[in-house]
């Protein structure tokens, strides 16, 4: 195999959802082959890991935004403004084309991602799923079958219809945002929708905590008892429940399909390094407990930082590198079903 860029040998590596001894060939940034371990390949740099170390096939990111232009370009002007859902300056680092976006999620090793969107108000919910719907297709035509084909919802006549419809094009994941959507999550209108999602073992990102800034119907309580009537509701709690850490922790404890996300959590922009940390050394021992239902979340491109100072901060725990494993890459396959296990 001529004019590799990089051979890594690798007695520990996950391929195909096992661990295992290989040799992988990369060439122009890319992986073009994983051939069996003393493969002998030849390359301008080979780097030997060593028996501790496991070899990751990138990165799952449970909370990425990609949207219709317009769309975001009113949520980038919110954050602009610093609106009362945010209440502080936020300066959003990737603020690029769609195509430079989603190519540096890929150059960072991101091997799956979806494209979070969500309704605040009636009739958008719709129109933003065959969006999602076609931007996925568009990705899978051109060679990338990284996209997680995403939709979401909101409470208003004909949603049960439409989020059937959703699911038999091919969505994968939903997402819903109680905060900025200022709905009920226990509106009667979206039990059928919460008990179909249910049956269908299709993940659902809820932002139902009160952070930035708290809304009419955030917090824990309204959301577990959507999941009192729907106990088989695969959930991701957006952003570990932000600020209501303890109570969103003891709420996935009590459930065993919640999922937390790590979007924005122990990062800096919020109260400063040293108080990150104390908050992740103290949530620390939950965390742990919960290792299997812990996934990673960014939030890019809406990130008031570089990517990968959220990576970094996921160190403050102190949980080690087989819990950091587990949320980068293990939790997220299981749970969008990449590795070919039931979510």
């Amino acid at each position: 195999m001529a004019d590799l860029d990089l051979v890594i040998e690798a007695p520990r590596a996950v391929v195909d959802g096992a661990e295992r001894a290989c040799t992988v060939a990369v060439r122009e940034g890319r992986v073009v082959a994983v051939e069996a371990p003393a493969a002998g390949l030849a390359a301008a740099e080979v780097v030997r890991l060593g028996d501790d170390v496991v070899l990751l096939p990138g990165l799952v990111d449970t909370h990425v935004h990609v949207m219709p232009q317009r769309l975001l370009d009113r949520i980038w002007a919110y954050f602009d403004s610093a609106g009362p859902l945010v209440g502080r300056p936020w300066p959003i680092t990737y603020r690029w084309p769609q195509d430079e976006r989603v190519a540096h999620l890929r150059a960072l090793g991101v091997r799956a991602f979806p494209t979070l969107f969500y309704a605040h108000k009636p009739g958008m919910a719709e129109g933003l799923n065959d969006w999602g719907r076609d931007f996925a297709r568009e990705q899978r035509a051109h060679g990338h079958d990284d996209v997680v084909q995403s939709a979401t919802f909101f409470p208003e006549p004909g949603v049960l219809a439409y989020t059937a419809r959703a699911l038999d094009e091919g969505a994968k994941v939903f997402k819903v945002h109680v905060q900025v959507g200022a709905f009920d999550p226990r509106d009667p209108q979206l039990d059928p929708v919460w008990g179909l999602l249910a049956e269908a073992g299709i993940p659902v990102v809820v932002h139902t905590g009160s952070g930035p800034a708290p809304g009419r119907h955030t917090g824990p309580g309204p959301f577990e008892q959507v999941l009192a009537r729907h106990p088989r509701l695969t959930a991701v709690v957006a952003h570990l429940g932000m600020p209501e850490y303890d109570a969103y922790l003891e709420l996935a404890a009590r459930h065993p399909n919640v999922h937390l996300d790590t979007t924005m959590v122990f990062v800096d922009f919020f109260d400063g390094a040293q108080e990150q940390t104390r908050l992740a050394r103290a949530l620390a021992p939950r965390l742990a407990d919960l290792g299997d239902r812990v996934v990673l979340g960014t939030d890019f491109p809406n990130i008031p930082y570089a990517y990968a100072h959220q990576l970094d901060a996921l160190q403050r725990p102190g949980l080690g590198p087989d819990w950091l494993r587990a949320v980068l890459w293990h939790n997220g396959a299981r749970l969008f079903g990449l590795d070919g296990s039931p979510v």
